[in-house]
C-alpha cells in the first residue's frame, strides 16, 4: 500500500462508529488490519477455564456501534469457533449496532455436501446456522472453499478474493514465461480466471485412475516445458496434491514450479512434504497464521490481505459497494 492510500483509508476511517475485536486465532492480523483503519482494537478479555470452557468479557462500550470481531476458525477449529459464537453474543448483549464476523479462512468449509452413500452431516451449513443463531448481522470471508456456502447463512456473506493481493506479488516478479496451472480438475475455474487476468495459458493436471485397482496416474494437459509454472489453489493443507502435481511438471520439463494458494492450513506431515519436493516456492496470505515450522520453512512465504480486509470492512461498515473492489 502507499503513504497516499493508507493516509486516505485512515483519513475516510477516523469519524467512523466502526469498532474491531478478534479473539486468540489470528490476533497478528487484527493488529494489521486496524492500523490500516485508523481504530484502536476493541479490548475484550478472552480466555479458557480449567476444564477448557471459553470466557469472554467485553471490556469497552460497544452500544450502537458498529463491530466487526476478526477471527478465522482454523485450527484449533473449534476452540476458535467457540470464541467466535462466544464474543459474538457478548457484543449482542452489550447492544451493539450490528455484527460483522470477519472470518478470513472458514473452517468446515470441506464439509458442505453430502455425498449419496454417506449418512454424514452437511457441517459447513452447521456452523453457518450457529453463527447466525447468536447474533451475526453479517458476514465477510476470504476465498471460500466453495461459493455455494454463502447460501448458508441467513444473512448478507461477502466472499472477497485474495487474487489482488497474488496477482501483485505476481506481476511484482516478473516470472519470464509464465504459465497458469491447475493442480486439479476442481480448481480450473479459479486458474482460469488467474490465467485471463494475466494473458497467459492455462495448464492442468489431471489425476486419474487408468485401471481399477492401479495407482492414480498424472497427465499434464498443456506445454509446460522450460517454463515457469504457476500452481493456484484456495488452500494448501497436508501439501500432497501440490507436491505431486510440482514432481509432475518438472517431469514434463518445468524449468521452476511456484504454488501460490490463499490458506496456509498446513496439517500433518505438509512442512516435511514441502522441504523433500521440487516444488521451488509456496506463496500463502496470513489468513491462518503460520507457526513455528512454517515460518522456518525456507520455501514458504507470507504475502498479508490485511489492507484489502480493511478496505472491505470500511466499505461495509458505510454501506458501500464490496463487489467494486474487482471491477477493472
Amino acid at each position: 500500500m502507499t503513504k497516499n492510500s493508507l493516509l486516505q483509508l485512515q483519513q475516510r476511517t477516523a469519524d467512523t462508529s466502526m469498532m474491531v475485536f478478534t479473539g486468540n486465532a489470528n490476533r497478528e492480523l487484527a493488529q494489521n488490519i486496524v492500523k490500516f483503519l485508523n481504530v484502536p482494537l476493541g479490548k475484550a478479555t478472552v480466555e479458557a477455564f480449567s476444564d477448557g470452557e471459553i470466557m469472554v468479557e467485553i471490556l469497552d462500550n460497544v452500544r450502537g456501534k458498529d463491530v466487526f470481531i476478526v477471527q478465522p476458525t482454523c485450527m484449533p477449529a473449534n476452540d476458535n469457533l467457540m470464541e467466535l459464537m462466544v464474543m459474538t453474543d457478548a457484543l449482542r448483549r452489550a447492544s451493539a449496532k450490528r455484527i460483522t464476523l470477519v472470518i478470513p479462512y472458514f473452517g468446515y468449509s470441506r464439509q458442505d455436501r453430502r455425498p449419496r452413500s454417506a449418512r454424514v452431516a452437511i457441517t459447513a451449513k452447521v456452523v453457518a446456522n450457529m453463527l447466525t443463531g447468536v447474533g451475526a448481522d453479517r458476514v465477510l470471508t476470504v476465498d471460500l472453499h466453495a461459493d455455494q456456502i454463502q447460501g448458508f447463512f441467513d444473512c448478507p456473506v461477502d466472499n472477497v478474493y485474495a487474487s489482488p493481493v497474488l496477482l501483485g506479488d505476481i506481476w511484482k516478479h516478473k516470472y519470464p514465461d509464465l504459465i497458469v496451472v491447475s493442480p486439479d480438475i476442481g480448481g480450473v475455474v479459479r486458474a482460469r480466471a488467474l490465467a485471463k487476468l494475466l494473458d497467459v495459458e492455462l495448464a492442468i493436471v489431471d489425476k486419474r485412475r487408468p485401471k481399477p485397482n492401479v495407482a492414480k496416474v498424472m497427465n499434464i494437459i498443456g506445454d509446460v516445458e522450460g517454463r515457469v509454472c504457476v500452481l493456484i489453489d484456495d488452500m494448501v493443507d497436508t501439501a500432497g496434491t501440490l507436491c505431486a502435481a510440482a514432481a509432475a511438471l518438472k517431469e514434463k520439463g518445468a524449468a521452476r514450479v511456484v504454488a501460490y494458494c490463499t490458506h496456509p492450513v498446513l496439517s500433518g506431515a505438509a512442512i516435511k512434504n514441502i522441504e523433500n519436493s521440487v516444488l521451488d516456492e509456496l506463496v500463502v496470505t496470513n489468513t491462518i497464521p503460520l507457526q513455528e515450522h512454517a515460518l522456518a520453512c525456507k520455501k514458504i512465504r507470507p504475502l498479508s490481505i490485511a489492507e484489502m480486509l480493511a478496505e472491505a470492512m470500511y466499505r461495509i461498515s458505510n454501506e458501500e459497494s464490496v463487489s467494486s473492489l474487482y471491477m477493472d
